[in-house]
């Protein structure tokens, strides 16, 4: 019966309960609930803590080069939402032509020296898009342990085999290949938890002796590495040596969306093949707008690349030298690992009662018992900040044990 004639309600519910669910999803529920909230978490939420106050220092964002609020952005962005022309929206895959789109494209794989290049919806959707497009049944993946979870995603989307590697052990993939066989390669260049950089020269020498393609998520380092804040790869001079690059542009780009660099043929078999692509509506004309105008200010943006370079170096060593293990990573990410969840608690509760806001990582997006407090720099700290924050981590580390956290114990026993 078409919807028109249906008999509609006279009035609108001011108050509505969902049905009840069945046993299976209600016992999952209850699971995390109970025995991970109350019992672990002690009936409070481990990613939450108290509100800031005005005057907290926020380390918990991923806009490392500070473009939110940044004046000529906004006005771009302004001026394409008061834009009165007609705007469509639908999947990229039936835009063609020389649309705004497929100019920031170009002007993003310019910026990346790169052939060509797609947007996606997200870095989720970019990378687990593109892995479902270049593997499949049969096919093994080697990934790294640390890699992000949409790399992962996108292995069990594609029906691929995974097959884990050490974290940053090219020698352990070239291993795994001599024993399964020639597949995909895929690496972060700036791993999210704790800054650590990939040795992708290296891996790129095993995926040509392999004959295997790599991938490369520059989600962490594309705007703040490289020349013109191209990332990592164009700043080791692999731009033709890497098959695929993969980044979210809700980092240092401050937007959302996701981004692929590839050859232009990938690129219309992506549009067709990748089903975060297929089924996802494209972005709208203020979003190209503000990526529009954040690539070519990024491009402008050294100052703010050395300052956030200068930051990391003096932060880093500051919090080394109070006897903080933080030499997973070298960048601007930065991970406090307590290890377990009332541990990391007993840090976010002991750092927000003096104003420092992170982020907690617990499991799944960090090994059970290696939860973490992460703190992520950008380019306008001040001075009197930086002090700030060394002058809590030196007051609080007996309050919070640090002697006693796992990253402190690997230390002790010489092991990362």
């Amino acid at each position: 019966m078409p919807f028109a004639d249906v008999k509609e309600s006279p009035t609108i519910a001011r108050s509505c309960q969902s049905p009840p669910l069945p046993a299976w999803i209600a016992d999952r529920m209850e699971t995390h609930f109970v025995d991970r909230m109350e019992k672990l978490w002690g009936g409070d939420h481990l990613l939450h803590g108290r509100t800031p106050d005005p005057d907290a220092l926020h380390l918990s964002s991923n806009d490392y080069l500070c473009l939110l609020g940044e004046p000529a952005l906004v006005q771009a962005q302004a001026r394409a939402l008061l834009d009165e022309q007609p705007e469509l929206l639908m999947s990229s895959v039936f835009r063609h032509g020389d649309t705004p789109q497929q100019r920031l494209e170009r002007k993003l794989a310019d910026l990346m020296q790169a052939e060509d290049g797609l947007i996606a919806q997200s870095g989720w959707a970019a990378n687990v898009g593109l892995v479902q497009c270049i593997a499949g049944p049969g096919v093994p993946v080697y990934i790294d342990m640390n890699a992000h979870a949409s790399l992962w995603e996108g292995i069990s989307a594609a029906g691929a085999q995974a097959v884990p590697i050490r974290h940053n052990d090219f020698a352990h993939a070239e291993r795994q290949i001599e024993r399964v066989g020639p597949g995909v390669i895929m690496v972060d260049s700036v791993y999210s938890t704790t800054g650590s950089v990939a040795p992708i020269e290296a891996f790129v020498r095993v995926a040509e002796s392999t004959k295997s393609v790599i991938v490369v998520d520059e989600s962490h380092s594309l705007g703040t590495h490289g020349p013109g804040g191209g990332g990592l790869v164009p700043a080791l001079g692999l731009s033709e040596r890497v098959h695929f690059r993969t980044a979210s542009l809700a980092k240092a780009f401050a937007g959302r969306a996701g981004f692929v660099t590839c050859s232009s043929r990938f690129k219309e078999f992506f549009a067709v093949e990748a089903r975060p692509a297929i089924f996802s509506s494209g972005l709208l004309r203020h979003e190209i707008a503000w990526f529009d105008a954040a690539t070519d200010f990024i491009a402008q943006a050294e100052d703010r690349r050395q300052q956030l370079h200068a930051i990391t170096r003096d932060v880093r060593a500051a919090i080394s030298a109070l006897g903080y293990n933080i030499s997973d990573g070298s960048e601007q990410i930065i991970g406090l690992e307590a290890g377990t969840e009332p541990q990391v608690m007993a840090l976010r509760n002991a750092l927000q009662r003096h104003g420092i806001f992170g982020a907690v990582f617990c499991s799944p997006a960090t090994p059970k018992n290696r939860a973490l407090m992460r703190l992520t720099l950008h380019a306008k700290l001040t001075a009197s900040e930086v002090e700030r924050l060394v002058a809590v981590l030196a007051a609080i580390r007996d309050e919070v044990r640090l002697d006693e956290w796992s990253s402190t114990r690997r230390a002790r026993r010489g092991t990362s």
